[in-house]
């Protein structure tokens, strides 16, 4: 009878689980209606509301939230004062211009977006661009705003968005775009207390690699970069050039893989997995057991295995059973 073979540990810490919220007991939590009510504003919501009142907007009304009890302020806002943060998802032309059409039916503009103070001066809004995008199709002078003082819900609402599936190029992009925000705003700071807004260390660096080619293959190389690479207990502003120096390994690694690639294809082979077929043969990972290397020391093994590799060996069977992602995928 066969014995279960031990787990192997590799000593690398997963990332906690993200559990659902359990149903509470209905009217447990948060406040009542008349308990919402906010006469006066303290702290980061006055400095808000003088934001609001400088930049030439209106404060409609403060209360606090239901919820966390949080101080909001309902404002509107000169639209040209308001901007999407800078380390968002790219611009949907189809979307916005749908939202215009929308808006333009209806006369009214209904929903609020999510604002937070810029750095400087102005506003961001992580959670409406589009539906500002769609006002100022339509020549809209200002436009409704719920502001929130802390500004780095911006992070959190990024972190958490799920309007819609994300593919690997854009969370990285995503991420890595929050990374450089982060930076501007606490660099002294440690990268792994940024964990839960920046979701994996792997997105960093894929990300630097996407700033620098779009149509970078991260997908045959995720798996890897994703077990090895971890947050940093450094600085952001030190942690980043670990992520940077990674990233340029990456590009350099990609390189010599589409040079045996194009070998392939030269002898006649026809695949969107050659790719992932290259990455598997030189990955060294699937043969080690215990403690992996780290990702430095992997990515060097395997641009060195590329550059020897011998396409002359490979067989038309060999690419049966590849799997992995396919040459075009982001």
């Amino acid at each position: 009878m066969a014995t279960a073979r031990p787990k192997r540990k590799s000593g690398l810490k997963r990332a906690p689980a993200k559990r659902t919220p359990r149903k509470a007991k209905p009217g447990t939590r948060g406040l009542s209606p008349g308990e919402c009510r906010l006469d006066s504003l303290s702290g980061d919501a006055e400095e808000a509301r003088v934001r609001i009142e400088r930049e030439g907007g209106l404060v409609l009304g403060a209360y606090s939230d239901p919820l966390g009890k949080n101080a909001l302020i309902l404002a509107i806002l000169p639209i040209e004062r308001i901007e999407p943060t800078p380390f968002q998802r790219d611009l949907s032309q189809a979307h916005h211009r749908k939202l215009a059409d929308v808006v333009d039916r209806t006369g009214m503009f209904l929903d609020p977006v999510i604002a937070v103070t810029a750095p400087e001066r102005g506003f961001w809004t992580p959670n409406g661009r589009h539906r500002l995008e769609a006002m100022r199709r339509l020549g809209a002078r200002a436009i409704t705003a719920l502001i929130v003082p802390k500004r780095e819900i911006a992070w959190q609402i990024l972190a958490l968005n799920t309007e819609k599936a994300h593919n690997l190029r854009e969370k990285s992009l995503e991420v890595i775009r929050i990374y450089r925000g982060l930076l501007d705003e606490d660099a002294k700071r440690a990268e792994n207390q940024f964990a839960f807004y920046l979701e994996e260390a792997s997105l960093v660096t894929l990300g630097v690699c996407y700033e620098k080619n779009g149509k970078f293959a991260g997908g045959a190389y995720n798996p890897i970069v994703r077990r090895l690479e971890k947050f940093s207990e450094e600085p952001l502003s030190k942690a980043i050039k670990g992520h940077e120096k990674h990233a340029d390994m990456l590009m350099d690694l990609d390189a010599r893989v589409a040079e045996v690639i194009a070998k392939l294809k030269a002898r006649g082979f026809v695949s969107p997995y050659l790719r992932a077929f290259v990455v598997a043969r030189v990955n060294p990972l699937r043969w080690i057991q215990g403690e992996p290397p780290p990702l430095e020391e992997v990515l060097k093994t395997m641009r060195e295995r590329a550059a020897k590799f011998n396409t002359e060996r490979i067989k038309q069977e060999d690419l049966a059973n590849v799997g992995g992602a396919p040459d075009t995928e982001d």
